[in-house]
């Protein structure tokens, strides 16, 4: 029986088209505002945070003082 010399080829899969545009700009972005807002808070430049900061000053009392 004869043997087969000619190979069998089939046709190459379409290369991957890469990730899309917009979300390469929009992982930009998001890295972008991430290092700006640690940026901001390492370097005070927001200004002081927290729970205290939203509270009125008459509210803050010493703790050996009575209110009246």
């Amino acid at each position: 029986m004869p043997r087969a010399t000619q190979e069998t080829h089939m046709a190459d899969p379409p290369d991957y088209p890469g990730t899309p545009r917009w979300v390469k700009i929009s992982g930009i972005i998001a890295i972008v505002l991430v290092l700006l807002a640690i940026v901001v808070v390492f370097t005070g430049i927001g200004g002081p945070h927290g729970p205290g900061r939203h509270l009125p000053p008459s509210s803050a009392t010493e703790p050996d003082m009575q209110q009246p």
